[in-house]
């Protein structure tokens, strides 16, 4: 493999510049295409066919940010088990020992969640 590093890099940035450049090419001309007429009813929010009730800032249970925070922290760490999984032959037993750390980690995270009562919905 010859050539500087910028050579190697040519077809990924010549992609990106072609991307970039149809996307405002198009965004562009549905602007200056498209029809502009507004009315009340296209201005009012819409929600899965039913009209809005309330207001959009109501405050919302911390609860659901909670959940939602745990379900993205456990997701992400159960992903690194797929390249764990696809090399363990050739890392033997410090590949093994390493990943039960690893566990040994996540599970001390999830019993800190369970004791502070944040998988608990009845609440």
């Amino acid at each position: 493999m010859s050539g500087s590093g910028l050579h190697t890099y040519a077809p990924l940035l010549l992609h990106l510049l072609i991307a970039t450049v149809l996307a405002g090419a198009l965004t562009t001309v549905s602007v200056l295409v498209g029809w502009r007429r507004p009315s009340r009813a296209k201005q009012q929010p819409y929600e899965c066919g039913m009209e809005p009730t309330g207001d959009a800032r109501e405050p919302f249970s911390v609860k659901f940010y909670l959940v939602a925070m745990v379900f993205i922290l456990f997701d992400v760490e159960a992903i690194f088990l797929y390249p764990w999984a696809y090399i363990f032959r050739s890392l033997r037993w410090y590949g093994f020992g390493e990943m039960m750390l690893y566990i040994a980690i996540l599970l001390v995270g999830y019993l800190y969640l369970w004791k502070k009562g944040a998988l608990d919905w009845h609440k």
